[in-house]
């Protein structure tokens, strides 16, 4: 790695949103990136393949939960600060197998802030006075809205789900590790992503995998839920301006000013599809929607102001729903082998989410 750019812990690097952070960081040749992974069932080095062989990237496979592990890390490489997104993320798991949600998202947050804590303290004044701690969360931690309104950084938590509860939690100690300690913590909370190399078991890449195999697309209730869409790239980028200008106690909400309701965007996917990989074997893919069954405590709307750091950070949205969704299909359609790959483990598009947790 250049010994002349500040080094930059990412945890969960080799995840969806992480690998797009490492990506956008190491590509800009400004920092030097340390990816610190677990790599559980959706964290995939082979997001990372076009950066992997940089001289300002480094892998290390370890767990956020393993306190001697991540004091390592700070001890070898005295980073400037960390950029905090290993978490266990999707809802449905985190009903059938609550445990490793607390365990990964609280726990591991728990030891994370403590060794960073340890590290911050013994510091040199200047590490010290440039730390910032990125603490990378969701805007699920809110609850649920009704037909308007939209969450801001002071909307009271109410979180509904074992996932959501978890990543409060890891909220909450984020915000009193810096008020108690002093540690320079940044919050962000972020609306519903999407783009180029997610874990098939969310949404849309689910469906655009589906509507490509003509299997059906299961659509949770009627299809009436809302969530607010941010492309992952923009997300990347202002993950890179919370950290670099974000205020040490301040929380900043990123969204995608793109509500649609969960059917909307089943269909929004079957039209583009149909227009980029027709198959008249299968016909129009809206015929493959079909009605499940809602899950335990499915949050009605989600809705996210970021005005704030609009404002405030100078970060702007650099993609409609629509241009991010048309982006998005078609890696999926391109980079069908890599889906492939992904598919034959674990995880094959089973329904998720209807288990009582042991």
């Amino acid at each position: 790695m250049s010994a002349h750019s500040p080094k930059i812990v990412v945890t969960g690097g080799a995840g969806f949103i992480g690998s797009a952070v490492v990506r956008r960081l190491v590509r800009s040749g400004r920092y030097s990136v340390v990816n610190v992974d677990k790599l559980t069932y959706a964290g995939n080095l082979e997001s990372l393949t076009s950066v992997s062989d940089e001289p300002n990237y480094e892998f290390v496979q370890a767990d956020i939960c393993d306190a001697a592990a991540m004091r390592d890390v700070f001890e070898q490489h005295r980073p400037a600060g960390i950029m905090h997104l290993a978490a266990e993320s999707h809802v449905d798991r985190s009903i059938d197998g609550p445990a490793e949600f607390v365990h990964t998202n609280v726990v591991g947050t728990f030891t994370l802030l403590q060794e960073a804590l340890r590290y911050w303290r013994a510091a040199a004044q200047d590490v010290r006075d440039r730390f910032r701690f990125l603490h990378v969360s969701t805007d699920e931690v809110f609850g649920s809205l009704g037909d308007g309104g939209y969450f801001v950084e002071t909307t009271a938590y109410d979180p509904s789900s074992p996932y959501s509860a978890s990543k409060a939690g890891s909220d909450h100690l984020a915000r009193a590790w810096h008020r108690t300690y002093k540690l320079p913590v940044v919050i962000t909370n972020c609306s519903n992503n999407y783009g180029p190399y997610q874990f098939p078991e969310k949404l849309i890449p689910l469906m655009i995998r589906n509507a490509i195999a003509g299997k059906p697309l299961p659509v949770y209730g009627k299809g009436e839920n809302v969530r607010d869409w941010l492309f992952v790239n923009d997300h990347a980028a202002a993950l890179q301006l919370a950290f670099e200008r974000g205020v040490p106690g301040e929380t900043y909400n990123i969204g995608g000013g793109a509500e649609r309701k969960n059917i909307d965007v089943v269909r929004d996917i079957c039209a583009l599809i149909d227009e980029l990989a027709p198959d008249a074997a299968i016909g129009p893919r809206t015929k493959l929607i079909t009605y499940v069954t809602d899950r335990p405590g499915h949050d009605f709307r989600y809705a996210i102001d970021c005005s704030k750091i609009e404002r405030e950070l100078g970060w702007k949205r650099a993609h409609t729903f629509h241009e991010g969704l048309r982006e998005t299909v078609q890696w999926y359609l391109d980079n069908q082998e890599w889906c492939d790959r992904i598919a034959s483990g674990a995880y094959r598009g089973e329904r998720l989410g209807l288990q009582q947790p042991a």
